[in-house]
């Protein structure tokens, strides 16, 4: 892979796949695709202090996804973590409602793959040289994220009222935030990195983060209730459906994932 722009040329491999499989799993990959191309943007905008440290995080972060996509979907022998199985599970079954696909795939990347990319960015330097240009990313996400649950409506007709009803309830679904798990992800790398048996705290937080999944895709009781509603009023086109993400997310109406049909 060649820097920020062979990751983008993989996603738009994946989406495209995701799309011609109709692979729910491709509703994260919209996101994700979209905040790689803002982060080559801003780079170029010099918007980081070091576009190097960046970009090799940016590398390294992306390739734990593909290698975890390619094992599961395309027969590649690497080992698939615990986090991404309950992911990927969940869109083979079909099963939840657009932002539960797309919180597995966050809760997965982040929550695990991004603390062990930080930490092995870093190798040999001070992770303090990473932590403002790390915090400039987590912007760049939570920007498009909240975009993209502003607009969602789009494509999940009863996801903004119905959710509504769910505020307050302490469940992991309503109360998931982008920068807390960041900021949980900087905690695990910089344990990561100093750690004498990192194999071994990889696997505890594999296990965690695993369950925090399980409960994203199978709420409470109540909110399973909420959940299977709004599943009803969703368009069940995968293709269209990312490219109404996409345009949401993009905010201009007008951006296409889809580069083939």
């Amino acid at each position: 892979m060649r820097g920020i722009d062979g990751v983008i040329q993989k996603m738009d491999q994946i989406a495209n796949q995701c799309s011609r499989e109709a692979n729910p799993a491709g509703y994260f990959v919209v996101l994700y695709r979209l905040v790689t191309i803002e982060i080559k943007e801003q780079m170029e905008h010099g918007f980081f202090d070091s576009n190097d440290r960046v970009e090799k995080l940016d590398e390294i972060f992306a390739q734990r996804f593909f290698d975890a996509f390619d094992s599961w979907y395309n027969g590649e022998d690497k080992p698939v973590t615990d986090s991404w199985r309950v992911a990927f599970e969940a869109a083979e079954q079909q099963h939840g409602m657009l932002m539960q696909h797309m919180l597995l795939g966050i809760n997965a990347h982040i929550n695990l793959d991004l603390g062990i990319a930080a930490a092995e960015s870093m190798k040999g330097q001070d992770m303090k040289l990473l932590r403002d240009d790390y915090n400039r990313v987590n912007a760049i996400l939570n920007s498009l994220v909240d975009r993209v649950k502003r607009n969602i409506g789009s494509a999940s007709f009863l996801f903004n009222p119905l959710m509504r009803l769910a505020s307050g309830r302490d469940e992991v679904l309503v109360n998931f935030s982008i920068l807390t798990a960041r900021e949980g992800a900087w905690k695990f790398a910089l344990r990561y990195k100093n750690s004498n048996n990192s194999k071994e705290l990889l696997l505890k937080r594999d296990k965690s983060i695993a369950s925090l999944g399980s409960r994203i895709i199978s709420p409470g009781r109540f909110l399973g209730v909420i959940v299977r509603i709004i599943r009803i009023g969703e368009r069940h086109d995968v293709p269209e459906t990312m490219n109404r993400l996409a345009s949401a997310a993009a905010g201009d109406g007008e951006q296409n994932v889809l580069l083939t049909t």
